[in-house]
This record gives C-alpha cells, structure tokens and sequence, in this order.
C-alpha cells in the first residue's frame, strides 16, 4: 500500500501504522512497528475487551452495579455513568448524559478486581494479551488511559476485533452497537455531538461531523483515539482496519492529517 507512507509527513519524531484485513492479514505497513508507544485513551479499548470476555466468564454481568449510585457495567462501558472526566465525581444521574470518563473506566476496572478476585491487571494479561501475543503491550497506569503498546500489538488486536476468538461474535456485535441512541456528548477534541454515539467502550462513528476518521468512513466504523497522539479504527463495511502511533499528543496537526489519511486508505483498498 502506498497511502501508509502518508505519515512521513506528519509533523512528528516517530510514528508507525499498519492496515489490517478482515482475515487478519497486514495489508500495509509504514514505520517503526516494534516501537513501544504510550497509546493513552486508546487503553481504553482494551480494557472495554477485557471486560467483554469476563462478561462471557461469567464474572459479572451488564446489569451488575458497578461505578456512582444507580450505575451499571453498562453504564461505565458506554460512558452513561454520570461521572466526570477524570474525576471520581458524579456530575450527572446514570444514563441522563453521555458523559466522556476516564474516572468510569478505573472505576470498571475496580469492579472486575471485586467479583473477579483477580487483580485487573492481572486478568487483562491472562485473558487478552497473552492469547493474543501481545508481548509488548503493558498495562503501566490507568485502565483509562495507561498502556503502551505497540503496531504490531495493536494488529493483532484489530484482528481480533475483525473475527473474534477470544469473545463470541454476537457479544462483539452487541459491543460495537450504539447504547441508548441518542444521547448527546462531547467528544474530546471534536465539540459536541449530536447524538454522541457509543458503544461498551467502542465509540461509533456513526455521522458525527467533525471526526476524526474520514469522510469516507462508514457510520459502522468503530474504535478510539489517544490524546498522546495513536488511533485504532475497524471499517466493518470496507473489512479492513488501521493503527497509527506517533510520539505527539493529540492537537490540530491530527485533526487535519487523521481523515485525510484514513480516506487515503480507503481510496486505495477501494
């Protein structure tokens, strides 16, 4: 592929990103894609996994109480817990408000410790990198927000996220489906949304403009971005998904060179 050369000219020190097939396959790569890099929210992503396959264990469920009063699994997944950014916090009733939070997903990450009995960190390692050979990829700080990792992780993952193995495809499904639809939110970095759709723990692209995938993205497409400057995204539509890593927190730079680059890879697979 040619597109992925594109991120040369991005204005930052290092940066890889790899495309990725519905089977799995590593259409395209471009960089330094060993390089260890801090992903920031889009820990996220594996935390919401994480939490996935304890559903399907049998850990907890959905409806489990978990986060501020009155707050579910559910709720902390898909951002309807009513607590604040990065504080523990409630600012708003459960599901009144899609209420982007870092603080749930700590919180999320507590309640599998609770009924697990096995250290968050710990059950992550054992239940998701290390099936998936994610040697590089470690959980250093906040389940919101605290992992680093790697391209080559971060494809496998997408892999997985394409033809599940570790969770049935009907919970995938579920998770990558808009949670009570029309709920309104900011999305950091790109204003208020309206609706602001989510899924357990996959934002959804749904039509939201601005954004931070291309205009060519289909309103399926699912995934997350990370204020240190990383994305990873899954195209159901067009079969295909893509990580970029760079060294450069989030700012204007990605707001403009994110789409552009996502349409370039879409244009040349199409």
């Amino acid at each position: 592929m040619h597109s992925v050369s594109q991120i040369e000219q991005w204005p930052v020190d290092h940066a890889a990103t790899a495309v990725i097939a519905r089977d799995g396959a590593t259409l395209g790569a471009h960089g330094d894609t060993a390089r260890r890099f801090p992903i920031a929210s889009v820990t996220k992503l594996l935390t919401a996994y994480s939490t996935l396959i304890a559903l399907e264990e049998g850990v907890f469920e959905l409806a489990t109480l978990a986060g501020p009063e009155g707050s579910t699994v559910r709720d902390l997944l898909a951002h309807t817990s009513g607590l604040a950014f990065n504080e523990h916090k409630v600012v708003a009733e459960p599901r009144t408000r899609r209420l982007y939070s870092s603080a749930g997903f700590e919180q999320l990450a507590e309640a599998l410790t609770k009924h697990s009995g096995i250290d968050f960190a710990d059950y992550q390692q054992e239940a998701l990198l290390t099936p998936l050979a994610m040697r590089a990829t470690t959980l250093d700080g906040s389940p919101g927000a605290g992992a680093t990792s790697t391209v080559d992780d971060l494809a496998s993952f997408a892999a997985e996220l394409q033809h599940p193995r570790l969770i049935a495809a009907e919970t995938l499904a579920t998770a990558t489906s808009v949670v009570r639809p029309g709920l309104n939110g900011v999305l950091p970095g790109f204003g208020h949304q309206k609706p602001n759709d989510w899924g357990l723990g996959f934002e959804i692209r749904s039509r939201k403009d601005p954004h931070w995938t291309g205009a060519a993205s289909s309103p399926r497409t699912f995934g997350h971005f990370g204020q240190s400057g990383t994305f990873l995204w899954v195209d159901p539509d067009a079969g295909v998904a893509c990580v970029a890593l760079t060294d450069r927190d989030f700012g204007p730079w990605a707001v403009e060179a994110w789409p552009a680059y996502t349409d370039a890879v879409l244009a040349e697979l199409a």
